[in-house]
């Protein structure tokens, strides 16, 4: 659906073809069509494998990390598609890892590492970078419901990985049942997006519709990409978010980091705690959160769930940000993604994502700080 939606909004299939082509992998055809889902037009890219690879082979055995890291290695993509495919599929891998209780290196990926979605993985971030597409931004994940049969057999919707995938992403309900969202596209859309929420500030340029396999019962089974410019123009970005405040005088240090991390888990964009005299002189804080509109909601739902706060406090407020992108380094740890601003075209600010650092150091037993360092010395070898 992700190929479909690029090509729909403008992706010349000869030009997917061409960097797929770039790729040692080999028993397959891209079949583009056009087709209506519920009055809405858009296109629907399949990859089909030959009849001697469909379940034989590479199909039905799947691929380790490695393999998959060395055939992106070994193909000349455009753009920064390589290290992004590169950092999908160690999402993948880490995720699968800690659903099945084995390091990275030993994940057997099934599906995952199979011909259609090695193209897909790789496709779409060849794709994005031939459009010229240097920021990501997605909408909540829909979650679905029901079951799906694996290779690990019949697994509860959304599937285990999916569900590790989206920790600390904000996710939404959906009237249609089944598998809305894969393991592949949460690991695209996790490793790539800079944020998930509401549409951002942009002048839109391109719309394209992508088309999944079923119909759709109650909403038509689309997927759809918005591409522009950012309209606050290149020196910095503007926006407008919720400001959340709850005054607590009987929460406890261990509620406040509970509250504090549940609150990022549903979409706080940022929060912190500021010490302050309450009535009858009482000590207390201000429990304080940034969220967007999509998300506001859910995080005020968080509020009052875990700090037992009768009342919370919204202010509108504007922002003016930093232009902003994330580039992905290579350490000797794994890839990183760092966060890099601009202002008047100028980097003022860069800072590896924490996320990327905590889990790499977890799983490779080092120091949160050596993973950093290493990620700011690979950035500043870029820059």
């Amino acid at each position: 659906m992700l190929l479909g939606a690029l090509v729909d909004a403008g992706l010349p299939v000869a030009a997917l073809r061409e960097a797929l082509g770039r790729v040692p992998v080999e028993g397959f055809d891209l079949v583009v069509s056009r087709l209506v889902r519920k009055g809405l037009a858009a296109t629907r890219v399949e990859v089909r494998l030959h009849d001697h690879d469909h379940g034989q082979g590479h199909h039905a055995h799947g691929r380790h990390l490695a393999e998959i890291e060395d055939l992106i290695g070994r193909s000349d993509l455009p753009g920064r598609a390589a290290e992004h495919a590169r950092a999908v599929f160690r999402r993948l891998a880490e995720a699968e890892a800690k659903v099945h209780g084995q390091p990275v290196e030993k994940v057997h990926f099934h599906e995952v590492g199979a011909v259609d979605a090695i193209v897909d993985i790789v496709g779409t971030c060849a794709g994005l970078a031939l459009l010229g597409v240097d920021r990501l931004v997605a909408s909540p994940l829909p979650m679905g419901s029901g079951y799906v049969d694996t290779a690990h057999g019949r697994l509860p919707v959304p599937a285990p990985a999916v569900v590790e995938l989206v920790r600390g992403v904000p996710t939404r309900d959906c009237p249609e049942t089944g598998e809305l969202t894969t393991p592949t596209g949460a690991a695209i859309l996790v490793a790539l997006a800079e944020s998930f929420g509401p549409l951002p500030p942009m002048v839109p340029q391109a719309i394209g519709y992508g088309a999944g396999s079923r119909e759709g019962e109650r909403v038509p089974n689309l997927l759809r990409v918005v591409l522009g410019r950012a309209a606050a123009g290149d020196e910095a970005e503007q926006d407008s978010v919720w400001l959340l405040e709850a005054n607590l005088d009987d929460a406890t240090g261990e509620i406040l980091g509970a509250a504090t991390a549940a609150l990022f888990a549903a979409g706080a964009l940022d929060v912190w705690l500021t010490p302050a005299t309450m009535k009858k002189g009482r000590p207390g804080v201000v429990l304080a959160c940034l969220a967007e509109e999509g998300t506001r909601a859910a995080v005020e739902e968080a509020v009052f769930r875990e700090t037992g706060s009768f009342g919370v406090r919204r202010t509108r407020v504007d922002r003016t940000k930093l232009a902003r992108e994330h580039v992905t380094v290579e350490t000797p740890y794994g890839p990183v993604r760092v966060k890099v601003g601009r202002r008047a075209g100028k980097v003022v600010a860069a800072a590896p994502e924490y996320e990327d650092c905590l889990r790499l150091a977890q799983s490779r037993g080092v120091a949160l700080r050596a993973v950093y360092d290493a990620a700011v010395a690979a950035r500043d070898r870029q820059a």
